[in-house]
């Protein structure tokens, strides 16, 4: 099983094409037989969040991802076109994923709970590759999970482009956050008043830091609809 990610971006996201985006081209791309298919968008509950970053021209306005057998097949081929006619551009990436905190899943194209942030990270000019994931990975995911109120995390390393001229990305994170976290920085964070908010964004600063994460990024405030997951296994009866 493979994981691709998609990019959209779109200079005017409205409302029309969100609802767009989480029907009837959610529709079509279950109608590739893809294994599993998820639609982060960002949409009427998130508009307005506080986590707002760009450095992409138009910005990307919704996040795709795919599970497939192959990232090179013609299901893969035809998401990227269908999403390619419906945004100013859409670039995909093959990615490894890990999942220090699996997110829930409601399934059947229902609305995960809560603010879906997701963030693109580029790996600064200065750090090598192992040191860069070192530093993420193994340095930062618990400072993230102990710092903030996530109750779903998600790293996704980016192998490779899929797509020609995608901007430059090397690393897609989803975190999941309770909904006040749209407007609410002890919220978000799940401090418990304005010194212990203080404590925990400086443990943040610092570790982001460390790995390139406080700069040269993207946030990226979505609603997360999950249509199909990968990893539903159904058991037959026997007896």
């Amino acid at each position: 099983m493979e994981k691709v990610i998609i990019v959209a971006r779109k200079a005017d996201f409205s409302e029309d094409w969100c609802r767009r985006l989480r029907g009837p081209i959610a529709d079509e791309l279950l109608a590739l037989g893809l294994p599993g298919v998820a639609v982060n968008v960002r949409d009427e509950p998130v508009r307005d969040s506080m986590l707002q970053l760009t450095t992409l021209d138009p910005p990307a306005a919704a996040v795709i991802s795919l599970w497939t057998q192959q990232y090179y097949g013609e299901q893969v081929r035809a998401a990227i076109a269908l999403l390619e006619g419906e945004s100013d551009s859409a670039a995909a990436y093959l990615v490894t994923e890990s999942t220090p905190m699996p997110p829930p899943d409601p399934g059947d194209g229902q609305r995960t709970p809560g603010l879906a942030n997701v963030a693109l990270l580029r790996r600064p000019a200065d750090l090598d590759q192992a040191t860069w994931l070192q530093r993420w990975h193994l340095n930062h995911t618990q400072v993230a999970i102990d710092t903030q109120a996530t109750f779903g995390y998600t790293q996704n390393v980016v192998v490779r482009a899929l797509t020609d001229n995608a901007p430059v990305i090397d690393g897609i994170v989803e975190e999941l956050f309770p909904d006040g976290a749209v407007s609410d920085p002890l919220v978000f964070y799940g401090a418990a008043d304005q010194a212990d908010l203080a404590d925990r964004v400086g443990k943040m600063v610092a570790s982001v830091s460390a790995f390139g994460a406080n700069q040269n990024l993207d946030t990226v405030p979505t609603s997360r609809y999950v249509f199909r997951s990968p990893f539903v296994r159904c058991t037959a009866a026997t007896g």
